[in-house]
């Protein structure tokens, strides 16, 4: 017996106790788990040259169940791959290879549940992702992927380069499968038309036995080789006490199978090899094309977590170091070429440059930053060299959020898809019980045990779980990827579901309408003021309408001499007060002024629809008028939001006629003004206790209750985070249009999914009937078995080619 080296530890071993492993190309060859184990961790630590420095020493190989342990609670892996949740509990992305259809997804989810410390654990049927939360105290990482493994699949942690190159290995893999199982039924097919030619018009017996063998011989290597998928799921099932649809399809193409073989050397039947050969291959098809599609679908969203660089280039001294991303800290001055793509928050300090913000808000059209701007991770430098200092850490940047906000998303599932689990979990026993009852009808009623059985086979193998499988978790897959891909972050994937169902549309005025920088268009001094002073109060807020005021200070004034303000308190929805060399200052609204006892006299009319009045020791010195001007298609994106029969409704803490003006300018009749925050989801709360299904929309820390109240919560991407944290969607590109593309995208995935689950049902209710009737032969029903599923795959991607008009 020949002998090949370990590719870890270097040691010879007979070839037939090697495992192969497919991920890589070439394969590798090891001799035990740990060894693989260590070899994959290396990989993904970018140790390569480990076994460049190795040369050609032999390693003793540990033990398999040891080194497992070993390598998951690393605390390079652990440190690299696990979260820690606000509660203290571990949190990681895992990608399970192996899945086929919803009853594996419930057999490891059932499995991983009940392992010791696992407090929540969801897998994503559509790219096999796992998310599984832990205490750590209870139980160990290895000990959860033992649990997995020991079912028949395999996990690994999920990485977007390394999920690329296994789904290349898996669909490689699936592509040698399909070429045996095409090039067998192409062959069987010119078989078949001979035998049924010979059939009518006389066939000699050798002849019929030498076509027999051939048909034979083609069928084999595509059961057992092309149809192994199916097997290997079966016995995990069996084994697991679970009848999945892999058992469906090698039940049937095994009985039909075996009853060939009995009747190829008993000649006292017919051989169905033909049939064997196109079911596997048909159904194996229809697997193939939905590995290509929802890997395609998966693409969009991976993207995210791909664009994130692993060093950047930071500033010492006079020196310049690559430093990993997790070890830059807040204040840090990093340097970023054209070229270089941002990973990390902060503020310009050097340069200006040109940057592609398209993977945050979904516009292609470059953006210009300049010193003292903002500077989001995900932003690529187009041109020019810059600098900047970190703001954030790499775990709080913006596009850290966002990823793990995606893969959240993507592990949770909708209401409906629950349900279609729920169903299809049901549906395998339920058709074995009618194969049963099937065959048990024609036996007694035509006598003919061959009759019989290829009745009962069509009705196992025409039956289809996978598409009632598939109807929810691809539509959403390509719902949340189309989405995201426009600058919308659906938190959840059940919100998808939610926003659809909702009926009335709340929308904050500052921030959401309007832009949100009200600019100062006319100012009034009634006395000589020192605008250092007020620079110094309006500063303390960051109340659009105050920074408004300081921008224009900035702007008019030349020399501003820093005035260190004490006492400064802060009147909600009103204004700030402060104490400079025991001098009072108060600035804010005229509700402030008012109940300080200030009388506020406008000799002439201020075309502002905003005021900011300035005071110091109970006497107007200052009148600023301000305006907010509309954002870019809030009119036309609220019309078309009104077009989708949503009633729109505009909540505002401005006065009554800054409110009314806005209002009619985007074409919206009922408006509230001059409402608290406590009162403004007051207001929704009383929406929703008339049964009215309620989105809100809005950006600011005021905006925080009302939000929290809302049936969906939307935050504009360039609010306070805190709005964002208690939101359910993010528009990352905080335009209006996305708001409303949001309402289209899942409105049409959930029509799309109830298309899907209704055509899932209608093609079982009327096929598997034709099929114990017997109007249905093996290889029409693999054939449409396999149809169907592409039928609900493909009813999910129009969801990308009707919306392409947005």
């Amino acid at each position: 017996m020949s002998k090949q080296r370990c590719d870890h530890c270097h040691l010879e071993y007979d070839t037939s106790i090697l495992l192969e492993d497919v991920h890589f190309n070439p394969p590798k060859f090891f001799c035990c788990k740990g060894c693989q184990g260590i070899y994959h961790l290396l990989q993904e630590e970018g140790l390569e040259n480990f076994y460049e420095k190795m040369g050609e020493t032999t390693l003793v190989p540990p033990k398999a169940h040891l080194e497992e342990s070993v390598r998951f609670d690393l605390e390079g892996f652990v440190s690299k791959y696990v979260k820690q949740t606000p509660e203290g509990l571990s949190e990681i992305s895992l990608i399970i290879e192996g899945i086929h259809c919803s009853a594996c997804v419930w057999l490891n989810e059932k499995v991983i549940s009940k392992q010791e410390g696992v407090v929540e654990v969801s897998i994503n049927y559509s790219n096999h992702k796992a998310k599984i939360v832990w205490d750590s105290s209870l139980t160990k990482l290895s000990k959860i992927i033992e649990a997995i493994r020991s079912i028949g699949y395999n996990a690994y942690p999920y990485d977007p380069k390394g999920g690329e190159e296994r789904a290349n290995a898996l669909r490689r893999e699936y592509y040698s499968k399909l070429l045996v199982g095409v090039f067998a039924t192409m062959n069987v097919m010119w078989i078949a038309i001979a035998q049924y030619a010979g059939y009518f018009t006389g066939m000699q017996e050798n002849v019929k036995n030498i076509l027999n063998f051939a048909g034979f011989v083609l069928a084999t290597p595509t059961l057992f080789y092309t149809g192994s998928v199916y097997f290997k799921g079966a016995y995990y099932g069996l084994k697991n006490r679970y009848i999945t649809m892999d058992f469906l399809v090698a039940t049937g193409a095994t009985l039909a199978y075996s009853f060939s073989i009995y009747a190829m050397f008993s000649k006292s039947a017919e051989v169905y090899f033909d049939s064997v050969t196109m079911i596997v291959t048909f159904v194996f098809a229809g697997k193939y094309l939905e590995v290509l599609s929802k890997k395609k679908a998966v693409d969009t969203l991976d993207a995210y977590g791909g664009v994130l660089p692993t060093e950047v280039l930071v500033i010492q001294g006079n020196e310049k170091a690559l430093v990993r991303v997790e070890s830059v800290g807040v204040g840090d001055v990093i340097e970023v070429k054209a070229g270089d793509k941002i990973v990390i928050d902060g503020l310009i300090t050097q340069g200006e440059g040109s940057f592609d913000l398209s993977h945050l808000s979904g516009e292609s059209e470059p953006v210009l930053l300049k010193k003292g701007d903002k500077l989001l991770s995900g932003a690529l430098c187009l041109d020019s060299v810059i600098r900047y200092e970190a703001s954030s850490t790499f775990s709080s940047s913006m596009l850290t959020r966002l990823v793990a906000l995606l893969e959240d998303a993507l592990s949770k599932k909708p209401h409906i898809e629950k349900f279609a689990n729920q169903l299809s979990g049901y549906f395998s026993r339920t058709i074995l019980f009618l194969a049963l009852c099937t065959w048990t009808f024609w036996y007694f009623q035509s006598g003919s045990f061959e009759t019989a059985l290829i009745v009962a086979i069509s009705v196992i193998v025409i039956a289809c779980p996978c598409a009632l499988s598939l109807a929810t978790p691809v539509a959403t897959l390509v719902g949340l990827g189309l989405a995201a891909k426009r600058g919308i972050l659906f938190k959840e994937a059940g919100f998808l579901e939610s926003m659809a169902k909702c009926d009335t549309l709340i929308l904050d005025k500052t921030g959401t309408i309007t832009k949100g920088k009200p600019d100062v268009v006319e100012m009034k001094t009634l006395k000589i003021v020192d605008f250092s002073l007020i620079y110094a109060l309006a500063n303390a807020s960051n109340h659009p309408i105050s920074q408004g005021v300081v921008r224009f200070i900035k702007e008019r004034e030349e020399l501003l001499h820093v005035k260190a303000l004490e006492q400064i308190k802060s009147f909600e929805a009103k204004g700030l007060s402060a104490v400079y060399e025991g001098h009072v200052l108060l600035g804010g609204n005229a509700k402030m002024m008012q109940e300080a006892g200030i009388e506020i006299v406008l000799e002439e009319q201020f075309d502002a629809l905003s005021h900011y009045f300035f005071a110091i020791d109970g006497e107007l010195v200052a009148i600023f008028g301000l305006k907010d001007s509309l954002k870019e298609g809030a009119k036309e994106s609220i019309d078309a939001l009104r077009a989708l029969g949503l009633e729109i409704i505009m909540l505002s803490g401005d006065h009554q006629r800054v409110s009314e003006t806005i209002a009619k300018e985007v074409g919206i009749t009922t408006f509230k003004a001059g409402l608290l925050p406590d009162e403004k989801a007051s207001y929704i709360e009383t929406l929703r206790q008339q049964t009215k299904k309620v989105v809100m929309a809005g950006d600011g820390i005021n905006d925080t209750l009302a939000l929290s109240q809302s049936e969906i919560a939307i935050a504009m991407g360039s609010g306070a985070d805190v709005a964002v944290e208690v939101s359910d969607i993010i528009l990352t590109n905080d335009s209006m249009k996305s708001l409303h593309d949001a309402f289209v995208i899942s409105r049409m995935s959930l029509k799309v999914i109830k298309e899907n689950l209704a055509f899932s049902l209608l093609y079982n209710v009327v096929t598997i009937p034709l099929a114990m009737s017997g109007h249905v032969i093996p290889l029409i029903a693999a054939l449409s078995m396999s149809l169907s599923s592409l039928v609900v795959v493909g009813n999910s991607m129009r969801i990308k080619h009707v919306l392409k008009g947005l």
